[in-house]
Protein backbone atom coordinates (compact mmCIF):
# COMPACT_ATOMS: atom_id res chain seq x y z
CA UNK A 1 0.00 0.00 0.00
CA UNK A 2 1.28 3.46 -0.89
CA UNK A 3 1.30 6.08 1.80
CA UNK A 4 2.22 9.74 2.08
CA UNK A 5 3.54 11.78 4.93
CA UNK A 6 2.44 15.40 5.31
CA UNK A 7 4.31 17.79 7.57
CA UNK A 8 2.28 20.13 9.83
CA UNK A 9 -0.83 17.91 9.90
CA UNK A 10 -2.25 16.22 12.97
CA UNK A 11 -1.99 12.44 13.39
CA UNK A 12 -5.77 12.19 13.05
CA UNK A 13 -5.71 14.06 9.74
CA UNK A 14 -2.79 11.99 8.48
CA UNK A 15 -4.69 8.78 9.23
CA UNK A 16 -7.71 10.04 7.32
CA UNK A 17 -5.53 11.14 4.41
CA UNK A 18 -3.80 7.76 4.34
CA UNK A 19 -7.16 5.99 4.18
CA UNK A 20 -8.41 8.26 1.38
CA UNK A 21 -5.09 7.91 -0.43
CA UNK A 22 -5.33 4.12 -0.36
CA UNK A 23 -8.73 4.04 -2.03
CA UNK A 24 -7.85 6.82 -4.47
CA UNK A 25 -4.65 5.04 -5.42
CA UNK A 26 -6.61 1.92 -6.35
CA UNK A 27 -9.04 4.04 -8.35
CA UNK A 28 -6.22 6.03 -9.93
CA UNK A 29 -4.46 2.89 -11.10
CA UNK A 30 -7.64 1.61 -12.72
CA UNK A 31 -8.05 4.86 -14.65
CA UNK A 32 -4.41 4.93 -15.71
CA UNK A 33 -5.05 1.60 -17.44
CA UNK A 34 -7.41 3.48 -19.76
CA UNK A 35 -4.59 5.66 -21.09
CA UNK A 36 -2.96 4.92 -24.45
CA UNK A 37 0.81 5.34 -24.69
CA UNK A 38 3.37 4.16 -27.28
CA UNK A 39 4.85 0.68 -26.99
CA UNK A 40 7.78 0.47 -24.63
CA UNK A 41 6.54 3.27 -22.38
CA UNK A 42 4.92 2.86 -18.97
CA UNK A 43 2.73 5.35 -17.11
CA UNK A 44 1.94 5.30 -13.41
CA UNK A 45 0.75 7.57 -10.61
CA UNK A 46 3.56 9.63 -9.07
CA UNK A 47 1.30 11.56 -6.66
CA UNK A 48 -2.45 11.61 -6.01
CA UNK A 49 -4.96 13.43 -3.79
CA UNK A 50 -3.64 16.75 -5.06
CA UNK A 51 -5.57 19.98 -5.46
CA UNK A 52 -5.65 20.92 -9.16
CA UNK A 53 -1.90 20.47 -9.84
CA UNK A 54 -0.42 22.70 -12.53
CA UNK A 55 3.22 23.59 -13.30
CA UNK A 56 5.93 21.31 -11.90
CA UNK A 57 9.54 21.82 -10.82
CA UNK A 58 12.27 19.59 -9.39
CA UNK A 59 14.93 20.64 -6.87
CA UNK A 60 18.52 19.43 -6.92
CA UNK A 61 17.74 16.84 -4.23
CA UNK A 62 14.76 15.46 -6.15
CA UNK A 63 11.82 17.12 -4.40
CA UNK A 64 8.98 17.90 -6.80
CA UNK A 65 6.99 21.08 -6.28
CA UNK A 66 3.52 21.30 -7.82
CA UNK A 67 1.65 24.54 -8.44
CA UNK A 68 -2.11 24.59 -7.84
CA UNK A 69 -4.94 26.16 -9.81
CA UNK A 70 -7.65 26.11 -7.13
CA UNK A 71 -5.66 25.59 -3.96
CA UNK A 72 -4.16 28.14 -1.60
CA UNK A 73 -1.19 26.00 -0.51
CA UNK A 74 2.08 24.92 -2.07
CA UNK A 75 3.60 21.49 -1.39
CA UNK A 76 6.85 19.69 -2.09
CA UNK A 77 6.53 15.99 -2.95
CA UNK A 78 9.21 13.39 -2.31
CA UNK A 79 9.62 9.81 -3.47
CA UNK A 80 11.47 8.60 -0.38
CA UNK A 81 12.08 4.99 -1.38
CA UNK A 82 12.53 5.60 -5.15
CA UNK A 83 9.61 3.36 -6.09
CA UNK A 84 8.03 5.95 -8.41
CA UNK A 85 5.43 7.20 -5.93
CA UNK A 86 5.81 10.33 -3.77
CA UNK A 87 5.00 9.22 -0.23
CA UNK A 88 6.05 12.45 1.46
CA UNK A 89 4.22 15.77 1.17
CA UNK A 90 5.69 18.88 2.77
CA UNK A 91 3.84 22.18 3.13
CA UNK A 92 5.88 25.13 1.84
CA UNK A 93 3.44 28.05 1.83
CA UNK A 94 -0.22 28.79 2.49
CA UNK A 95 -2.89 31.50 2.13
CA UNK A 96 -2.00 31.96 -1.55
CA UNK A 97 -4.08 33.01 -4.57
CA UNK A 98 -3.92 30.50 -7.43
CA UNK A 99 -0.22 29.58 -7.05
CA UNK A 100 -0.04 27.88 -10.44
CA UNK A 101 3.51 28.70 -11.55
CA UNK A 102 6.65 27.14 -10.03
CA UNK A 103 10.30 26.92 -11.04
CA UNK A 104 13.64 26.06 -9.45
CA UNK A 105 16.74 28.10 -10.24
CA UNK A 106 20.22 28.23 -8.69
CA UNK A 107 19.08 26.57 -5.48
CA UNK A 108 16.00 28.75 -5.00
CA UNK A 109 12.30 28.00 -5.46
CA UNK A 110 10.14 30.60 -7.22
CA UNK A 111 6.36 30.41 -7.30
CA UNK A 112 3.72 32.68 -8.82
CA UNK A 113 0.31 33.84 -7.71
CA UNK A 114 -1.82 35.95 -10.05
CA UNK A 115 0.09 39.21 -9.47
CA UNK A 116 3.03 38.27 -7.25
CA UNK A 117 6.09 36.05 -7.59
CA UNK A 118 7.71 34.76 -4.42
CA UNK A 119 11.05 33.12 -3.76
CA UNK A 120 12.23 30.69 -1.07
CA UNK A 121 16.01 30.73 -0.93
CA UNK A 122 18.05 27.54 -0.57
CA UNK A 123 14.93 25.38 -0.61
CA UNK A 124 16.72 22.02 -0.41
CA UNK A 125 18.46 23.03 2.80
CA UNK A 126 15.11 23.82 4.41
CA UNK A 127 13.51 20.63 3.08
CA UNK A 128 16.32 18.58 4.63
CA UNK A 129 16.08 20.35 7.98
CA UNK A 130 12.76 18.83 9.16
CA UNK A 131 11.81 22.28 10.40
CA UNK A 132 8.53 22.65 12.29
CA UNK A 133 7.93 26.12 10.82
CA UNK A 134 7.27 27.17 7.24
CA UNK A 135 10.22 28.42 5.20
CA UNK A 136 10.71 32.15 4.80
CA UNK A 137 9.33 33.45 1.52
CA UNK A 138 10.07 36.88 0.11
CA UNK A 139 8.59 38.87 -2.75
CA UNK A 140 10.64 38.61 -5.94
CA UNK A 141 8.29 40.88 -7.87
CA UNK A 142 4.70 42.06 -7.40
CA UNK A 143 3.96 44.44 -10.26
CA UNK A 144 1.90 42.06 -12.40
CA UNK A 145 -1.77 42.64 -13.33
CA UNK A 146 -4.27 41.26 -10.81
CA UNK A 147 -6.99 40.20 -13.31
CA UNK A 148 -7.83 36.53 -12.89
CA UNK A 149 -9.24 35.96 -16.41
CA UNK A 150 -6.26 34.36 -18.17
CA UNK A 151 -4.25 35.36 -15.13
CA UNK A 152 -2.73 31.99 -14.20
CA UNK A 153 1.03 32.21 -14.38
CA UNK A 154 3.59 29.83 -15.88
CA UNK A 155 7.13 30.89 -15.05
CA UNK A 156 10.65 29.73 -15.86
CA UNK A 157 14.21 30.98 -16.11
CA UNK A 158 15.71 31.13 -19.57
CA UNK A 159 19.25 30.37 -20.76
CA UNK A 160 20.00 34.06 -20.06
CA UNK A 161 19.19 33.55 -16.33
CA UNK A 162 16.20 35.90 -16.54
CA UNK A 163 12.71 34.97 -15.33
CA UNK A 164 10.13 34.73 -18.14
CA UNK A 165 6.48 35.53 -17.38
CA UNK A 166 3.42 35.47 -19.68
CA UNK A 167 0.46 37.76 -19.05
CA UNK A 168 -2.77 36.71 -20.77
CA UNK A 169 -5.35 39.18 -21.99
CA UNK A 170 -8.37 39.54 -19.60
CA UNK A 171 -11.05 38.73 -22.19
CA UNK A 172 -11.92 36.44 -25.06
CA UNK A 173 -11.24 39.02 -27.77
CA UNK A 174 -10.34 42.65 -27.09
CA UNK A 175 -7.82 45.38 -27.88
CA UNK A 176 -8.22 48.03 -25.18
CA UNK A 177 -6.50 46.27 -22.22
CA UNK A 178 -3.18 45.72 -24.01
CA UNK A 179 -3.37 49.14 -25.66
CA UNK A 180 -3.61 50.76 -22.23
CA UNK A 181 -1.25 48.35 -20.49
CA UNK A 182 1.51 46.72 -22.55
CA UNK A 183 1.91 43.96 -19.97
CA UNK A 184 -1.23 42.23 -21.29
CA UNK A 185 -1.23 39.77 -24.24
CA UNK A 186 2.51 39.21 -24.12
CA UNK A 187 5.41 37.19 -22.75
CA UNK A 188 8.03 39.17 -20.83
CA UNK A 189 11.35 38.63 -19.14
CA UNK A 190 12.19 40.33 -15.86
CA UNK A 191 15.51 42.16 -16.10
CA UNK A 192 16.88 44.54 -13.46
CA UNK A 193 13.43 45.19 -12.03
CA UNK A 194 11.74 45.79 -15.38
CA UNK A 195 9.56 43.72 -17.71
CA UNK A 196 10.98 43.46 -21.23
CA UNK A 197 8.58 42.15 -23.88
CA UNK A 198 9.80 39.01 -25.64
CA UNK A 199 6.65 38.15 -27.60
CA UNK A 200 3.67 40.43 -28.21
CA UNK A 201 0.18 39.75 -29.59
CA UNK A 202 -0.07 36.54 -27.54
CA UNK A 203 -3.62 35.86 -26.34
CA UNK A 204 -2.91 33.47 -23.47
CA UNK A 205 0.26 31.43 -23.19
CA UNK A 206 0.42 28.96 -20.30
CA UNK A 207 3.51 27.07 -21.39
CA UNK A 208 6.93 27.67 -22.89
CA UNK A 209 10.39 26.11 -23.11
CA UNK A 210 13.71 26.62 -24.87
CA UNK A 211 15.10 24.43 -27.64
CA UNK A 212 18.06 22.49 -26.17
CA UNK A 213 20.31 23.26 -29.16
CA UNK A 214 19.19 26.55 -30.68
CA UNK A 215 18.19 28.18 -27.38
CA UNK A 216 15.09 29.64 -29.03
CA UNK A 217 11.91 30.11 -27.00
CA UNK A 218 8.87 28.03 -28.03
CA UNK A 219 5.44 28.73 -26.52
CA UNK A 220 1.85 27.55 -26.72
CA UNK A 221 -1.03 29.97 -27.23
CA UNK A 222 -4.76 29.44 -26.74
CA UNK A 223 -6.95 30.47 -29.68
CA UNK A 224 -9.98 32.71 -29.20
CA UNK A 225 -13.50 31.35 -28.62
CA UNK A 226 -16.86 31.70 -30.39
CA UNK A 227 -15.81 31.50 -34.03
CA UNK A 228 -17.37 28.08 -34.45
CA UNK A 229 -16.33 24.52 -33.67
CA UNK A 230 -13.42 24.41 -36.07
CA UNK A 231 -11.86 27.86 -35.93
CA UNK A 232 -9.39 29.12 -35.04
CA UNK A 233 -6.67 26.60 -34.25
CA UNK A 234 -4.57 26.90 -31.11
CA UNK A 235 -0.88 27.45 -31.71
CA UNK A 236 2.72 26.46 -31.11
CA UNK A 237 5.07 29.39 -31.76
CA UNK A 238 8.79 30.10 -31.80
CA UNK A 239 10.58 33.37 -31.06
CA UNK A 240 13.21 33.96 -33.74
CA UNK A 241 13.42 37.68 -33.01
CA UNK A 242 12.76 39.09 -29.56
CA UNK A 243 9.81 41.48 -29.50
CA UNK A 244 7.99 39.89 -32.46
CA UNK A 245 4.22 40.25 -32.84
CA UNK A 246 2.06 37.08 -33.05
CA UNK A 247 -1.22 38.46 -34.33
CA UNK A 248 -3.72 38.79 -31.47
CA UNK A 249 -6.36 40.22 -31.71
CA UNK A 250 -6.17 40.91 -35.47
CA UNK A 251 -5.30 37.46 -36.79
CA UNK A 252 -5.43 33.95 -35.33
CA UNK A 253 -3.62 30.75 -36.27
CA UNK A 254 -2.11 31.01 -39.78
CA UNK A 255 -4.95 32.61 -41.73
CA UNK A 256 -8.00 33.46 -39.59
CA UNK A 257 -8.73 37.18 -39.77
CA UNK A 258 -10.69 38.29 -36.72
CA UNK A 259 -14.22 39.49 -37.67
CA UNK A 260 -14.13 42.30 -35.10
CA UNK A 261 -10.54 43.56 -35.22
CA UNK A 262 -9.14 42.18 -38.48
CA UNK A 263 -9.98 45.32 -40.45
CA UNK A 264 -7.40 47.22 -38.38
CA UNK A 265 -4.62 45.26 -40.06
CA UNK A 266 -4.71 47.78 -42.91
CA UNK A 267 -3.23 50.42 -40.62
CA UNK A 268 -1.04 48.06 -38.57
CA UNK A 269 2.65 48.57 -39.31
CA UNK A 270 4.22 45.54 -37.63
CA UNK A 271 5.00 42.17 -39.17
CA UNK A 272 2.85 39.30 -37.92
CA UNK A 273 4.53 35.99 -37.09
CA UNK A 274 2.58 32.82 -37.94
CA UNK A 275 2.70 29.76 -35.69
CA UNK A 276 5.07 26.95 -36.61
CA UNK A 277 2.28 24.46 -35.87
CA UNK A 278 -1.50 24.53 -35.57
CA UNK A 279 -2.58 22.22 -32.76
CA UNK A 280 -6.33 22.10 -33.40
CA UNK A 281 -9.37 24.24 -32.56
CA UNK A 282 -10.20 24.84 -28.89
CA UNK A 283 -7.73 22.19 -27.67
CA UNK A 284 -6.30 24.63 -25.07
CA UNK A 285 -2.56 23.91 -25.15
CA UNK A 286 -0.92 24.55 -21.78
CA UNK A 287 2.49 23.33 -20.61
CA UNK A 288 5.21 22.30 -23.05
CA UNK A 289 8.55 20.55 -22.49
CA UNK A 290 11.48 19.70 -24.73
CA UNK A 291 12.94 16.23 -24.20
CA UNK A 292 16.67 16.70 -23.66
CA UNK A 293 17.66 13.41 -21.97
CA UNK A 294 18.80 10.04 -23.34
CA UNK A 295 16.26 7.63 -21.80
CA UNK A 296 13.50 7.95 -24.41
CA UNK A 297 14.09 6.69 -27.98
CA UNK A 298 16.18 8.95 -30.23
CA UNK A 299 13.13 10.23 -32.11
CA UNK A 300 12.04 12.25 -29.07
CA UNK A 301 15.37 14.00 -28.46
CA UNK A 302 15.22 17.81 -28.89
CA UNK A 303 11.54 17.75 -29.83
CA UNK A 304 8.64 18.92 -27.73
CA UNK A 305 5.66 17.58 -25.78
CA UNK A 306 2.54 19.77 -25.53
CA UNK A 307 -0.35 19.18 -23.11
CA UNK A 308 -3.75 19.82 -24.71
CA UNK A 309 -5.97 20.58 -21.73
CA UNK A 310 -9.15 20.16 -23.76
CA UNK A 311 -12.05 22.17 -25.14
CA UNK A 312 -14.97 23.56 -23.16
CA UNK A 313 -17.05 25.33 -25.84
CA UNK A 314 -17.05 22.92 -28.77
CA UNK A 315 -19.94 20.70 -29.87
CA UNK A 316 -17.62 17.70 -30.03
CA UNK A 317 -14.78 17.86 -27.51
CA UNK A 318 -11.20 18.22 -28.74
CA UNK A 319 -7.83 17.99 -27.03
CA UNK A 320 -7.47 16.01 -23.78
CA UNK A 321 -4.20 14.55 -25.00
CA UNK A 322 -0.46 14.93 -24.62
CA UNK A 323 0.92 15.42 -28.12
CA UNK A 324 4.44 15.01 -29.39
CA UNK A 325 5.62 17.62 -31.91
CA UNK A 326 8.58 16.41 -33.95
CA UNK A 327 11.08 19.07 -35.03
CA UNK A 328 14.07 18.81 -37.35
CA UNK A 329 17.65 19.54 -36.26
CA UNK A 330 17.09 23.27 -36.80
CA UNK A 331 13.89 23.32 -34.76
CA UNK A 332 11.48 23.43 -37.71
CA UNK A 333 8.13 21.65 -37.55
CA UNK A 334 7.88 18.19 -39.12
CA UNK A 335 4.75 16.53 -37.71
CA UNK A 336 2.69 15.94 -34.57
CA UNK A 337 1.09 12.85 -33.07
CA UNK A 338 -0.69 11.78 -29.90
CA UNK A 339 1.70 10.56 -27.23
CA UNK A 340 -0.84 9.93 -24.44
CA UNK A 341 -4.61 9.79 -24.97
CA UNK A 342 -7.59 8.19 -23.26
CA UNK A 343 -8.72 10.93 -20.88
CA UNK A 344 -11.70 11.52 -23.17
CA UNK A 345 -14.27 8.80 -23.86
CA UNK A 346 -17.71 9.21 -25.43
CA UNK A 347 -17.57 12.98 -24.91
CA UNK A 348 -16.83 12.54 -21.22
CA UNK A 349 -13.42 13.53 -19.85
CA UNK A 350 -12.19 12.09 -16.56
CA UNK A 351 -8.82 13.88 -16.71
CA UNK A 352 -7.15 16.94 -18.24
CA UNK A 353 -3.36 17.02 -18.84
CA UNK A 354 -1.68 20.28 -17.86
CA UNK A 355 2.09 20.39 -17.71
CA UNK A 356 4.78 17.90 -18.77
CA UNK A 357 8.11 18.09 -16.94
CA UNK A 358 11.33 16.24 -17.74
CA UNK A 359 13.02 14.91 -14.60
CA UNK A 360 16.78 14.72 -14.04
CA UNK A 361 16.51 10.91 -14.25
CA UNK A 362 15.09 11.12 -17.79
CA UNK A 363 11.51 10.23 -16.88
CA UNK A 364 8.62 12.60 -17.52
CA UNK A 365 6.05 13.87 -15.03
CA UNK A 366 2.66 15.16 -16.18
CA UNK A 367 0.13 17.01 -14.04
CA UNK A 368 -3.64 16.54 -14.35
CA UNK A 369 -5.79 19.23 -12.68
CA UNK A 370 -9.09 17.39 -13.16
CA UNK A 371 -8.13 13.96 -11.84
CA UNK A 372 -5.82 15.69 -9.33
CA UNK A 373 -2.79 13.51 -9.89
CA UNK A 374 0.72 13.65 -11.31
CA UNK A 375 1.64 10.84 -13.70
CA UNK A 376 5.15 9.47 -14.26
CA UNK A 377 6.17 8.24 -17.71
CA UNK A 378 9.19 5.96 -18.16
CA UNK A 379 10.62 4.06 -21.11
CA UNK A 380 11.35 0.36 -20.61
CA UNK A 381 12.12 -0.55 -24.21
Amino acid sequence: MHKFNTHFYTIKNISLILLISFYNFISADSFVDKLNIPDGFEISIYADNLNSPRQLAETEKGYVVAGSKKGDKLFALHDIDSDGYAEERILLAENLQNPTGVTFHNGDLYFAEIDTIWVIRDIDNWLSSNSSTLPTKSIYMNNLPSETWHGFKYIDFGPDDNLYIPVGVPCNICLEPQTNDRRFAAIHKYVDGKLITVADGVRNSVGFDWHPLTGKLYFSDNGRDWLGDDSPSCELNVVNTEGSFYGYPFKHASDVIDPEFGHLLKSFDRDLVDPIAELGPHVAPLGIAFYDKENFPAKYKNSVFVALHGSWNRTKKSGYTLVFVKLDDDGNYLYQEDFISGWLSNESAWGRPVSPYIMKDGSMLLSDDKYNVIYRVTYKG
